[in-house]
């Protein structure tokens, strides 16, 4: 494995850092979330996206995620593509939107290119790639344990020519956005199938008459309106043309886990930059700041705490790196192990790391002046997101346990 970085990647993260640094960290602002006095909240985007995304793409910072044998991304390598993604982690709710690099319009647009027919991607993944809509994706359900996601009880009913779609959703990401004009819905079809064959996808306009949202949802107090919210959706009597199935009906299993694979090593190649980010205004912190009589840089638990960052971080990148070599040699399905590792270390890292940056700060830390606090929050919420903590360790114990017992088996062997 050679993770050093080729001619190009070196050439983009030169330049994506300084485009980070000079023109989305100081658009920060703009996207402030309102104080309890600003009198309400809007979901809308503030027009300096606009601009962002004008200028990141004259710059060729476009669509960066897409796998490197698509004819609608820059060609990069999941390789390439992590430390540019690292890149956008200092700014997680505007940095990836300005190079149309979100999610989860990212493991959408892949969900389309891989499986929707063209006039699908017509309707759909061009207008996603050219970031003129956004999307949501509705998988989970406020009524079950969707981490199993054989629980999923929205129904899509056929009738005719038509599925009639009736649940609830929540969680569903981008969905609050005036933008938002596709919700990606994942419904029981065949509920006497086996269990790997009662769901399917379906491609639902959000102005379809029937599909309504409830409510916004806030993650640990914020309402995430720089990402497009999160929302509850109704689905009464909603009726969709068989047309708008994406794949084979009874796929909508296999379909998932196609699309969840690159987004979680997505999520964790920015949280890295998350981290980083955070280490460096605690490293200022310390040395600009005195409290009995020293800077807080020449106390020790600060000390060991800055160094603990510095450990745990490039640990989890070497993690990451790894990961993302694996699914360019082998990919996404066989390096699902690798993944599920990162998927547990990397929201966990970052959370670490942004918590103690947080306490150096003291409550300054918790202030809406500092982007710490929304930083750990999104941390915090990414250890639920795409699969919690636990259904990835328990992934990766049975496939230790696995290998334990081939181990031995071989050596009684011999």
């Amino acid at each position: 494995m050679d993770f050093s970085f080729d001619e190009r990647t070196k050439e983009l993260r030169e330049s994506l850092g300084a485009f980070v640094r000079t023109c989305v960290i100081p658009a920060e602002p703009h996207f402030a979330e309102p104080t309890p006095t600003d009198g309400s909240t809007g979901w809308g985007r503030p027009a300096v996206m606009a601009e962002l995304q004008r200028e990141a793409r004259a710059r060729g910072f476009w669509n960066f995620f897409m796998p490197r044998h698509s004819p609608h991304g820059a060609g990069l390598s999941t390789l390439q593509y992590a430390p540019l993604a690292e890149i956008t982690g200092w700014s997680p709710w505007i940095a990836p939107e300005a190079l149309n690099c979100a999610a989860p319009d990212t493991g959408n647009m892949e969900l389309l290119e891989m499986f929707a027919t063209d006039e699908q991607k017509k309707q759909w993944l061009e207008p996603l790639l050219e970031a003129s809509i956004r999307s949501a994706y509705c998988m989970t359900e406020p009524a079950v344990a969707s981490s199993d996601a054989s629980n999923i009880q929205l129904r899509a009913t056929r009738e005719g020519d038509y599925y009639v779609l009736d649940g609830r959703k929540w969680w569903a990401t981008g969905a609050m956005a005036p933008e938002c004009e596709l919700l990606v819905v994942l419904a029981v079809t065949d509920p006497d199938a086996e269990p790997r064959r009662r769901q399917s996808i379906l491609l639902v306009p959000k102005n379809t008459p029937g599909v309504g949202v409830v409510r916004g949802l806030s993650v640990f107090g914020f309402t995430d309106a720089a990402h497009g919210g999160h929302a509850e959706v109704r689905f009464d009597g909603a009726r969709v043309p068989v047309g708008n199935l994406l794949g084979a009906e009874g796929e909508g299993g296999r379909l998932a886990q196609a699309r969840l694979g690159p987004g979680r090593i997505h999520h964790c190649m920015r949280l890295v930059g998350m981290a980083e980010r955070a280490v460096e205004l605690m490293c200022a912190r310390a040395e600009e700041r005195s409290a009995f009589g020293r800077q807080l840089a020449d106390h020790g638990e600060v000390l060991a705490w800055i160094a603990e960052a510095r450990l745990r971080i490039d640990q989890l990148r070497l993690m990451v790196l790894q990961a993302a070599w694996l699914i360019d040699e082998v990919g996404a399905r066989e390096a699902r192990i690798e993944i599920s590792a990162i998927k547990v270390a990397a929201p966990q890292t970052a959370e670490w790391v942004i918590d103690r940056a947080i306490q150096v700060h003291g409550a300054a830390g918790m202030a809406q002046d500092l982007p710490l606090a929304m930083l750990w929050a999104q941390a915090r919420g990414l250890r639920f997101a795409d699969g919690p903590d636990e259904v990835h360790r328990m992934v990766l114990g049975r496939r230790e346990l696995d290998r334990q017992r081939r181990k031995r088996t071989a050596g009684d062997a011999r």
